[in-house]
């Protein structure tokens, strides 16, 4: 159940792009999830053969972490990058003990709250001061920020240094920070014989290591230790303290039983670990580094490791660095044909729409209206003027995404919906539609009578603005349909996008629009009676079904105090809407009471589930081309291309180590036995492009598939366009895909 949640939960959390970058310099870079200040402590100043230090303070908001040097299942750890006065020498960052953070079925090492990443900083013996003025230090810092969703971040800092006097403002944090960095184990004396560490041995099977380890103090002995695996890629991160990995003490001896991760990447001769007192979730310093040497006989592997750049990469880098981005995959093929095909996969796309849980109970009863006695051409009047309202909306809708895609903005098609507020705003929408619909009041009641009087003499008007309505209550349903129209209208010139917008709308109006102009289509609905009541109300339950998923949505976007909060005011509104129905001092005893709890949830709790939450993202890695005995290679543009001119399919992985989602297709569809098989014996090459980090040229790849982010899942058949997957493939989906290759020879 959890994974399902898992698979489903991160679709919100597919669009990269939300990447922040302080290209201020100053000692402080402050965004939405940290607050990050460059720090310094120089108690004796700055004089040749002396140490002081250097660190990057990073404040967390609430449920947001940073990562540990080994981050675990996903993650990226902090990187440092310094620019230092001649006759100064950074040293490598002083980790403070981390702490396990679950994600589902993986689990990351990280820290929350405030933390404090140390560096020492050697004055060389050439070191000469300034003669005026201080030290100039600059850092630039790359951290990845997490809660459900992920920002890869970075900052630029600048700080003046007296080099004469001391500098001790933050002394308190550097020694808390020392007391947490985990520090090497004393010798310990057996036998006469000076020792030290411990040992890990691999089991005979493969499956476990048993770690031992000696010289720890005395008044840990009978204590529950954690173990953090400073070497990366070899243990189940995710396995439980107590049952997935059990621990004991053979008197001064601690041993600990930790079960092998089945993606194991390398084979060490030693491993380090980090041990400390307590759980994984809450360790306590002071923590000791232990490196043990590995006896017994690594099995196999079975996945591949992590690579570097290939020769043939760096060549690539290089190469597309100097070039201009070429134009999306969809616009390459924009033929007057395929413009055409569009507008009319946009039409048809737009008349499916009618069939979803969110549109077909406002166009069910609109078009059942026409069962009712009126004049021919007031329902003309009242079509034409919903069909205005439809495709007006559509134009507004894709004229502002076109609009703000051209002013250099990453969005797509259903951009309104990563807008926390846009999706509670339409979740209450839908709440007041279903009540409406379920009988339990008119919209006539919440309105001035002036207003409603105004409605009843302007129907023609009224027509229009439910057009509006039914292309706000469509949204968050167009993309199934839509999905190749859109991408391609994305690459047109603007009022040939406009046309696709168009023909959608005018596909959604079609209904409505058919039933107004031809009587036979009136006359063929069935005749008015108690059943339409009864199938009004039963309308309202796919308005209700709309607020759920709405509010799942929100849930990805701010978590589940964000859903929790949405819904309890959603509960609020309904309250006072009940409460408006009823009459006497009953209505207004109800409601007033149904108003404060209104007025203070929407000050209160309201808030939070409308909170800003970027998107999220998690990863992967590959072996250099031709790797003997690899079954991914990495990634080059030259690699594809010799490979396809060979006449081999190629099957690429646009991942990263960050992107949560791309861990996950990697552990479950990508991994699945008959599928690998199935590449085997059609001979395709798989190949993986990491995005861990900034990249140009895989950046100028997706952008040629029309993607702007990981996961992307493409085939590539030689002599033919690559085929494009889901961002959440399933096993069956790339089977499908396969077997339209041709046959091997």
């Amino acid at each position: 159940m959890l994974k399902l949640f898992f698979r489903f939960a991160l679709t919100a959390l597919l669009l990269l792009g939300i990447v922040s970058h302080a290209q201020t310099s100053s000692s402080t870079v402050k965004t939405e999830q940290v607050l990050a200040e460059l720090v310094a402590h120089a108690p004796q100043g700055v004089q040749p053969g002396q140490t002081f230090w250097l660190g990057l303070q990073i404040t967390h908001q609430p449920h947001w972490h940073t990562y540990w040097q080994n981050p675990g299942d996903s993650g990226l750890p902090t990187q440092l990058h310094w620019t230092l006065p001649a006759g100064l020498s950074a040293g490598d960052i002083a980790w403070p003990l981390p702490k396990k953070i679950p994600i589902g079925t993986l689990a990351n090492y990280g820290y929350e709250g405030k933390l404090l990443l140390s560096v020492p900083v050697t004055v060389g013996p050439d070191f000469k001061p300034p003669v005026v003025g201080p030290l100039k230090i600059a850092l630039r810092a790359e951290w990845l920020v997490c809660r459900q969703e992920c920002i890869p971040q970075e900052g630029q800092f600048s700080l003046n240094l007296p080099a004469q006097s001391a500098t001790a403002l933050y002394g308190a944090a550097f020694d808390a920070a020392h007391q947490l960095s985990p520090k090497p184990l004393a010798p310990l004396q057996q036998a006469g014989t000076w020792v030290t560490g411990g040992q890990t041995r691999v089991s005979e099977d493969g499956q476990r290591l048993q770690l031992r380890v000696h010289g720890l103090p005395v008044n840990w002995r009978g204590q529950t230790l954690s173990a953090f695996p400073v070497t990366a890629g070899i243990v189940q991160n995710a396995a439980t303290q107590g049952t997935g990995w059990t621990q004991n003490w053979q008197g001064a001896v601690w041993s600990a039983s930790i079960p092998v991760t089945e993606e194991r990447t390398d084979s060490p001769a030693t491993l380090r670990w980090v041990v400390a007192v307590g759980p994984e979730s809450s360790p306590k310093g002071p923590a000791f580094e232990v490196e043990t040497p590995v006896e017994g006989t690594w099995p196999a592997l079975t996945q591949t490791p992590p690579a570097g750049v290939s020769p043939e990469l760096a060549k690539a880098l290089a190469q597309n660095a100097a070039k201009a981005p070429s134009p999306p995959l969809a616009a390459a093929s924009a033929t007057p044909l395929s413009v055409l095909l569009a507008v009319l996969g946009a039409f048809l796309g737009g008349l499916l729409l009618n069939l979803m849980p969110c549109v077909f109970p406002v166009l069910a009863i609109k078009v059942l209206g026409f069962a009712q006695p009126a004049q021919q051409h007031e329902h003309r009047a009242a079509g034409l003027a919903y069909t205005v309202g439809v495709v007006l909306s559509f134009l507004l809708l894709g004229g502002l995404m076109l609009g703000l895609r051209s002013a250099g903005e990453q969005l797509g098609w259903g951009f309104q919906l990563q807008s926390p507020p846009v999706v509670a705003g339409l979740a209450l929408l839908f709440t007041l539609l279903g009540l409406n619909l379920a009988g339990v009041f008119e919209f006539g009641m919440l309105v001035p009578s002036g207003l409603a009087s105004w409605q009843s003499q302007h129907p023609t008007v009224n027509a229009g603005l439910s057009g509006v309505l039914a292309v706000a209550v469509a949204s968050p349903c167009t993309a199934p349909f839509m999905g190749a129209s859109l991408g391609l209208a994305i690459a047109l010139p603007f009022w040939q996008a406009l046309m696709v917008f168009a023909a959608m709308g005018l596909g959604m109006a079609s209904p409505y629009l058919a039933a107004s102009l031809w009587p036979a289509v009136a006359r063929a609905l069935p005749r008015p009676g108690a059943w339409m009541v009864v199938f009004r109300q039963a309308m309202a339950f796919p308005m209700f079904a709309t607020v759920v998923w709405l509010v799942w949505v929100l849930g990805q976007q701010t978590g589940i105090d964000g859903a929790s909060a949405l819904l309890a005011w959603l509960l609020s509104v309904a309250a006072l809407v009940w409460a408006l129905s009823l009459s006497g001092r009953t209505r207004w005893a109800w409601g007033s009471l149904s108003l404060v709890l209104l007025v203070w949830l929407g000050s209160s709790a309201l808030p939070t589930a409308l909170r800003e939450a970027p998107t999220e993202v998690a990863g992967s890695s590959a072996a250099a081309p031709g790797a003997p005995g690899q079954r991914w290679q990495a990634w080059s543009e030259a690699a594809l291309q010799s490979h396809l001119e060979a006449g081999r399919p190629v099957f690429v992985d646009f991942t990263a180590a960050w992107c949560v989602t791309c861990q996950y297709n990697k552990k479950t569809t990508l991994a699945d036995g008959p599928l690998l098989a199935d590449f085997d014996a059609r001979q395709v090459v798989l190949m993986r492009a990491d995005w861990t980090r900034r990249d140009p040229a895989i950046t100028q790849a997706l952008t040629a598939l029309g993607r702007s982010g990981v996961p992307v899942y493409a085939l590539y058949p030689p002599g033919q366009p690559p085929v494009l997957l889901s961002e959440l493939p399933s096993v069956a989906e790339v089977l499908s895909a396969l077997q339209k290759l041709p046959p091997v020879r």
